[in-house]
């Protein structure tokens, strides 16, 4: 009876029953004719960084820096990158992270079959992690076309490819364990939009190939999460659909990446706040505040609207929403559906970058000024944007700090509201009390949501 059992299960899984082996022959089925077709297009990246040297705050000093000078400490050091990267074009496109080549002076690109390429970074981004080279070959080069991200399931077979420890072109298995892992990279989150992998990822495995079983780039292989500092931890790729956006931008000659600007700020809805919001379970994001410019606010949308999917895609967090937008791309509409007491409405909402209007403004400090050197500048979306500042940041915010400015507690991205009970609103308002024959100062500043206030005298 167990026998007829089991023959009935298999008859009415037929279609399970097709991936299992059912025989000796279909037991050496293997990846290799994937891994041949793959492979060539994945290749190893080997950068250069020249870093600055290091100083200490006595070497910054006019007055100690005589006593604290090291000719060897004050040579710039070179810093070696490993990684991996993946060919998109025949024409030499290749995509990798930006911790790998953002930053250097030299890239050397070696394929599969040991040939080497010189490449130059068109276009990175820091906070993606992302960052798009060129070489330039004598003959087409082997690619990977990239796959819709939308398409993508959990519980799919998925192969990594990279350089893991500079030990050459390695490949290993596993399955899309998860999507949408929003935040969970760790170091460089980027856009915080994440495909899930146990496929082991070690280091030098960054930039490398995440594919499918029809050899289609799913995503590029960046971060992992362990605990032993080994491979046996959540791997994490950015997803295909956003390489293709920052394809599209090096193409068009962007050397950074502009992502679409919303001009909100929210908070996800948890399951404390959905029942009194009227939703059956937690979703969406709740709009705290929105910019004058916002392209949401021009929409129609107000501050207690419930933001759930953009792009017609469900969202649970602000990243979430900002990948769906990047995804689309600038100078184009995406569908917004939001709830509004109990109703959802639909509406189209314009994909604009930060826009530096008013005009920023940007001043340096000249010899004479009580801090000279200090860079300042008007804030504007544009400005918000560039630093993170919060969404209802006005007046004068610090650029660069400058020589002085550290030593009366001044740092990039602080706002100067006030000087000696003056309010600032614009950089030649900072250029005039500074300017003069005040020799006592009380700054008030903002950073991040809390404000101090900063004495000094000359």
């Amino acid at each position: 009876m167990r026998y007829v059992l089991m023959i009935l299960a298999l008859m009415a899984g037929s279609a399970l029953a097709q991936q299992v082996p059912q025989s000796a022959a279909q037991m050496q089925l293997s990846f290799v004719p994937l891994v041949k077709e793959a492979t060539p297009a994945v290749v190893n990246i080997y950068a250069k960084i020249m870093s600055a040297p290091r100083r200490t705050p006595l070497q910054s000093d006019p007055f100690f820096e005589r006593f604290f000078r090291d000719p060897f400490s004050e040579r710039p050091r070179v810093q070696n990158s490993l990684g991996s990267g993946v060919i998109l074009s025949e024409d030499g496109i290749v995509v990798s992270n930006y911790h790998v080549v953002g930053m250097a002076t030299e890239i050397r690109v070696v394929l599969n079959d040991r040939r080497e390429y010189s490449a130059q970074v068109l276009l990175g981004d820091a906070e993606a992690d992302l960052a798009i080279l060129k070489i330039d070959a004598d003959t087409p080069l082997p690619f990977l076309e990239l796959r819709d991200s939308e398409t993508v399931e959990v519980g799919e077979l998925a192969l990594a490819i990279g350089n893991p420890f500079g030990v050459g072109q390695t490949v290993s298995s596993g399955i899309v364990s998860g999507l949408a892992r929003s935040g969970a990279g760790g170091g460089n989150s980027g856009l915080g939009y994440f495909i899930q992998t146990d496929a082991p990822i070690n280091p030098g495995n960054s930039g490398g190939a995440l594919i499918d079983m029809q050899g289609r780039l799913v995503g590029i292989n960046t971060s992992i999460l362990t605990r032993s500092g080994g491979s046996n931890g959540i791997g994490f790729a950015i997803p295909a659909d956003l390489v293709a956006a920052f394809v599209a931008q090096a193409r068009a000659g962007e050397v950074t990446f502009a992502r679409p600007w919303a001009g909100i700020s929210g908070q996800p809805v948890d399951s404390d706040m959905a029942g009194p919001l009227g939703l059956d379970r937690p979703v969406g994001i709740i709009v705290s505040g929105l910019h004058p410019a916002s392209p949401f606010l021009d929409a129609g949308l107000e501050v207690g609207d419930i933001i759930t999917h953009v792009g017609g895609a469900t969202v649970h967090t602000p990243n979430e929403m900002i990948y769906r937008m990047s995804v689309a791309g600038l100078g184009r509409s995406t569908a917004v559906r939001f709830r509004r007491d109990g109703v959802d409405k639909d509406v189209d909402v314009g994909l604009i970058a930060a826009p530096d209007d008013p005009p920023r403004e940007e001043t340096v400090l000249g010899a004479r000024s009580i801090l000279p050197e200090l860079r300042i500048a008007r804030v504007n979306p544009a400005i918000i944007s560039e630093l993170n500042l919060p969404l209802e940041a006005a007046g004068v915010v610090v650029l660069d700090a400058g020589r002085f400015g550290p030593r009366v507690g001044l740092r990039k991205g602080d706002l100067i509201l006030a000087v000696n009970a003056v309010e600032v609103s614009h950089p030649s308002d900072l250029e005039a009390l500074f300017g003069g024959e005040v020799r006592r100062f009380e700054i008030v500043i903002q950073r991040g949501d809390r404000r101090s206030l900063l004495r000094f005298r000359v």
